[in-house]
Formats: structure tokens, sequence, C-alpha cells
């Protein structure tokens, strides 16, 4: 179930800070090219990048970009805007049909990334066809408690259509927050500005904090480098 993680939402200071603190964020990442050819060589596995609320596959070429260089084989989820269920399906079968074509496709399982929203939908979309998911990285995804401790619940429910408190969306986060049948990583900043950290992992999962905003966290070298690590066992 979803825990009962008494959190509130990040402070007015930090979510105001959220724009700038992604655009240095992206300006830090031309420094760091030397740190990101150190990552880790890939194995051509199939990994599929979800992205967050309201975003396309473009918010994560440069992690596409870097995983591809590295030798996995990297699709974006093709689904245009996240927009909920509006772009996956009630029950995610939009999403289902998408990740079990490329398990066909490749023969093997695939790894699911996903960035905020995006990794709420990967953990459910494991537990749905965990035959055709290897596992689950989640980056900055408020997947373990209450939407009330994001500052962007109701963004949620005015670009999906649902609310918070639907029965339907109630069974989705408990689905979301259940310990997976696959393994799960969960990336996580305490000085995110839009969803508080501590919903943003687990006990059962591993966990690797990073400081980072929300906006633009899957283009921080630090957390690319964190998610070369996980995909090559270390």
């Amino acid at each position: 179930m979803v825990q009962d993680v008494a959190a509130l939402p990040p402070s007015k200071l930090l979510w105001a800070a959220e724009l700038p603190r992604g655009v240095w964020g992206l300006a830090e990442l031309l420094g760091a090219r030397a740190r990101l050819k150190s990552a880790p060589k890939g194995d051509g596995r199939p990994v599929m990048i979800l992205p967050g609320l309201v975003n396309t596959d473009r918010s994560n070429l440069l992690l596409q970009r870097f995983l591809r260089r590295l030798g996995y084989r990297v699709e974006g989820w093709g689904l245009g805007r996240n927009l909920g269920t509006r772009a996956i399906g009630r029950e995610g079968e939009v999403l289902m049909q998408r990740i079990v074509a490329l398990h066909r496709q490749t023969g093997e399982p695939v790894t699911l990334i996903g960035i905020s929203l995006g990794g709420i939908m990967a953990r459910i979309a494991a537990h749905r066809a965990p035959g055709s998911v290897r596992e689950v990285i989640t980056i900055s995804s408020p997947y373990a408690g209450s939407a009330r401790a994001t500052n962007v619940w109701r963004s949620f429910e005015f670009f999906t259509g649902d609310r918070i408190d639907d029965d339907h969306v109630r069974a989705q986060a408990t689905l979301a927050a259940t310990p997976l049948p696959v393994p799960e990583t969960a990336i996580w900043s305490r000085s995110d500005g839009l969803v508080a950290g501590e919903i943003c992992h687990a006990g059962e999962t591993r966990a690797i904090e990073v400081r980072s905003s929300h906006i633009g966290v899957q283009w921080r070298a630090e957390v690319m480098l964190a998610v070369a690590g996980v995909l090559a066992g270390r």
C-alpha cells in the first residue's frame, strides 16, 4: 500500500528555485564530459525511458543519447505527451503494448527508466507485465506517499483529467507503491522543489540520493552516471 509518510510538499523557496536550478544543471552538464566518458559500457539490452507529466520523449533526448553511446538499445515511449491515462489508457494498456512489443522484437525483457510520473507508470507496468520487464529505475518519482506531498498534484489533475482521490487513482497509487517482482532502484533528491524527496523511495528499494532540482533531473551528470552504474550492476 501507499506508505503513510508524514511528508509535506517542498518549500516555496525550493519551488521558486526550480527553473534556475534546472537551467544550471544543463550548463553544468557541459563541463562533465570527462566524467560521463568514464561510465561503464552497456551490453545492448533494450531500455525504454518514460517522460514526466506533460513531457514528451524530447525531454529525455540527452539521457537517451548518453545511454546509446554506452551501448544500450534505447527507445522513447513513443506515446506523445505524458497526460496520464489519456496517453497510456485507463489500465495502462497502450503502454503495456509498447513494452511487450519491444520485448518480443529484441527477445529480451525491457529495462524501464521513468522520470517523475513516468516512474510511477513504470512501476505499474512491472507489476502487470513482469515477464516483459527486466528492472525499473525511477528518477524523482513520488510513488511512496501521498500525492499531496507534492507541489504538482493540481497540475496532475488538470492535465490528466483524473482526481487523486478517485478510487481508480488510489488503486493505481497503491499498486505503484507495492514492492516490485523485478529489481528496483529509486534515484531521488531531498532538495527537489516539486515533490517531497522522502516519497520518492521506499525501504525495499535500492535508493540513490542525488542533489538536484526536479526540473531537468534527467540531464544531471550525477543522475546519468547513477543510471549507468545501475545498468552495469554496480
